[in-house]
Formats: structure tokens, C-alpha cells, sequence
């Protein structure tokens, strides 16, 4: 079992930059896939980036390739998402997931663990 808790939303203006962190329980953490997805008001859950167990493979939604990038660091058992020139329609609850399949990946039915959430506010 993988408890993820994630952390570092807030408000930001436009053109801002946040970090996300995504702190991930159990031993077998550096061997898991890992995945950043948002939920925009009224909208279906996206995804938003993705890093495979060593960090190799990573993949972007076209929406923030090149002003976001995942990393992580295995031996604290964490994930981040920073995000640069952040716009107004990042706004958006987002969650960090966890898979058993040790791949990067954008499909969100393929993520075993999901914490509960960090919410993105940018403001115009």
C-alpha cells in the first residue's frame, strides 16, 4: 500500500511559478511510476505529466510542455511538479499518482494510488 500526499498549491499571478511536491509512504516507492493529473472545475480529471520509477522517461500534455517538469527523488520518496509562466487556466485541483507498473504513463486508469489533492489558483 502507497499513501501520496501532496503539497505547495496556492494562489499565484499570471506568468508566476509554483512548486509541487508529492510525498509518497512505503518502501517500494523508487519502484513505482508516478503522475501528475488536474481537475479544472467542471471538467474530467487531465493528465499532466509523468515519470517513469528512475526517472528516465518523462512525458508532458501538450498544454505545459516546456513550462513544467516533473522530477524526483527516490531517496526521500518524493515527486515535484514545477510550474513556470503559470496561466489562468492551470487553475485547477491537482493530484499526484502512483503506479505498480514502475512506467510513465498518461493514462490515468493505469495509476493504483492518488492522494487527495493540492489546489492551483492563477490568477489574471
Amino acid at each position: 500500500q502507497v499513501q501520496v500526499v501532496e503539497s505547495g498549491g496556492g494562489l499565484v499571478q499570471a506568468g508566476g511559478s509554483l512548486r509541487l511536491s508529492c510525498a509518497a509512504s512505503g518502501r517500494s516507492f523508487s519502484s513505482y511510476g508516478m503522475g501528475w493529473f488536474r481537475q479544472a472545475p467542471g471538467k474530467e480529471r487531465e493528465f499532466v505529466a509523468a515519470i517513469s520509477w528512475g526517472g528516465g522517461t518523462t512525458y508532458y500534455a501538450d498544454s505545459v510542455k516546456g513550462r513544467f517538469a516533473i522530477s524526483r527523488d527516490n531517496a526521500k520518496n518524493a515527486v515535484y511538479l514545477q510550474m513556470n509562466s503559470l496561466k489562468p487556466e492551470d487553475t485547477a485541483v491537482y493530484y499526484c499518482a502512483a503506479n505498480r507498473d514502475s512506467i510513465a504513463t498518461k493514462t490515468l486508469n493505469s495509476y493504483d494510488y492518488w492522494g487527495q489533492g493540492t489546489r492551483v489558483t492563477v490568477s489574471s
